[in-house]
């Protein structure tokens, strides 16, 4: 072993101590049961299929009602923790750009009627695979990327979106954040590339790049394939050889029809790069478009005349797909101008990892059983999040520490390419070495528990499922509808209350497949 690669893995066991100290001082109440059922948390041998179950764990030292109780009468300082989760060493692109992703991930609870602050969550793939509204409790997560192909992302924060949240507002908030904690922690300094955010189809990128224009940040979005853009304002000169029957110079230029390639004309750039799977991808780009903004909807109450928010627009589209399907272009709208060649290949490749964090998702749920407890409390939802959360960023600095204790029917992997639940597997080994700094449970009895035969006397409240109407009020449920009556008909059709009641005004679209540059 080579002193350089000692040293690796000495400073990484260093990050991994510093970490988990930090975490504990962060656990303000019951610290010790919350500490404890992280550890159980990476300890556990395979997927976590009950909560319950992590109570049998040797690194859970406590008993089950430990658990509960951590959860649901413990305290956690959530700001000490974040700040934590940004000072450890994030991973950065080819060029040394720190790249965050955004995206929503639901922990669904349809038949949790006790539970407070469901919302309507979208879904794709269940029951007869349609788009669906299913209750629980959404999540905007945000996540740094890596370069190249692979499976671990930096998860940096989690917010629980609340029924009738602006989705927009809350992720513009999110994102400055974290921008600034990473600013405070020496992450990004002046002279470094800007950060940049990556978002999907169900944000305004435009709107949230103009709420930002005051960081150091690009915002890069996938945009609608019907959407209509505007070219820049003609000037006075142009207009003037356009009309010379004069008039009043327009405030947008003519359109960018996504449907329409006469209205594309010339682009700036274009590129070629040959993919292992997709074959030739081809991405062009058109300086300077910008959306037409109209006085409804997020821009209802803004102050003044409506911004004009200018950026490239990014056609990419690929020769083939695996599968045989449409290879439809996937359209993309960057918050810079004057784009380069190298500034498309750097923003449709950088889109592409943003798949990257939908690994993440389906490790906390199927392997590290986020959305499995039952619990009834959201600030209960919340405290089991942010262990999950400190738990794979316990995995992610171990990476360099970790073996690889594969199956006998598993391919060897090298050791820094291991994915998070290989990772997992030996992390009890780095556990003993690390220590805890859990106290030592204190030893007690048993409690007498609920006398046989006794009854609740006190019923559970139940919650409504938040619903929004479309003016951005809180709905709430007609008279007719508590005294289980129907509503009127009218012409063979029921009336409007009964439509607010069973529909759900809120769209987002599917993700396309990734491409493998």
């Amino acid at each position: 072993m080579s002193l350089v690669h000692q040293g690796v893995l000495r400073d990484a066991f260093a990050e991994v101590s510093r970490f988990r100290s930090e975490l504990y001082a962060s656990l303000t109440a019951r610290g010790d049961a919350l500490f404890e059922l992280c550890d159980a948390l990476l300890c556990t041998e395979g997927p976590v299929r009950t909560l319950v179950d992590l109570a049998l764990a040797p690194e859970h030292r406590r008993g089950h009602g430990a658990l509960y109780g951590g959860l649901n009468q413990g305290r956690i300082d959530i700001a000490r923790l974040r700040r934590g989760l940004a000072g450890v060493p994030l991973p950065r692109a080819a060029d040394g750009r720190i790249v965050l992703a955004v995206d929503v991930s639901p922990w669904l609870r349809p038949d949790a009627n006790t539970c407070a602050d469901r919302a309507f969550c979208h879904t794709f793939g269940r029951g007869e695979g349609k788009h669906q509204m299913v209750p629980g409790w959404p999540y905007s997560v945000v996540a740094a990327l890596e370069s190249g192909r692979t499976s671990w992302t930096a998860v940096l924060d989690a917010v629980r979106l609340e029924p009738g949240a602006d989705v927009a507002a809350v992720t513009t908030g999110q994102i400055r954040e974290v921008v600034e904690r990473l600013v405070a922690a020496g992450q990004w300094r002046p002279g470094d590339p800007e950060v940049l955010v990556v978002l999907d189809a169900g944000y305004d990128a435009p709107r949230i790049a103009h709420l930002l224009g005051d960081l150091p940040i690009e915002i890069l979005g996938r945009l609608r394939s019907d959407r209509v853009m505007r070219r820049p304002t003609p000037s006075l000169k142009e207009y003037a050889l356009a009309y010379p029957q004069g008039g009043r110079p327009p405030k947008h230029g003519r359109e960018f029809v996504f449907g329409d390639p006469t209205t594309w004309g010339t682009e700036q750039a274009v590129t070629a790069t040959d993919t292992r799977l997709y074959g030739k991808a081809t991405a062009q780009a058109w300086d300077r478009l910008h959306p037409r903004l109209t006085r409804r909807a997020a821009w209802l109450d803004h102050d003044g005349p409506l911004p004009i928010i200018e950026g490239t627009v990014i056609r990419l589209v690929v020769e083939k797909l695996p599968s045989g399907g449409v290879n439809k272009p996937v359209w993309l709208w960057w918050s810079g101008t004057g784009a380069t060649i190298a500034d498309v290949d750097r923003c449709w490749q950088s889109f592409l990892r943003r798949f990257d964090i939908e690994h993440t998702f389906r490790l906390f749920k199927q392997t590290l059983g986020w959305t499995k407890p039952r619990l009834r409390s959201p600030e209960a939802a919340d405290r089991w999040t942010w262990l999950v959360i400190a738990a794979y960023a316990q995995l992610r600095l171990a990476r360099p520490l970790a073996t690889d204790l594969r199956r006998p029917w598993e391919k060897p992997t090298e050791p820094n390419k291991l994915t998070p639940a290989r990772v997992r597997r030996g992390f009890r080994n780095l556990h003993a070495k690390a220590g805890s700094p859990a106290r030592a449970p204190k030893p007690s009895r048993p409690g007498p528990g609920r006398p046989p035969g006794s009854k609740n006397h006190r019923r559970a409240p139940r919650h409504d499922v938040g619903r929004v109407l479309a003016t951005g009020e809180a709905y709430s449920r007609p008279a007719h509808h508590k005294l289980g009556t129907k509503p009127r008909r009218t012409g063979g059709h029921e009336t409007a209350s009964h439509w607010l009641a069973d529909g759900v005004e809120n769209r987002q679209f599917g993700h396309p497949r990734p491409l493998d540059p």
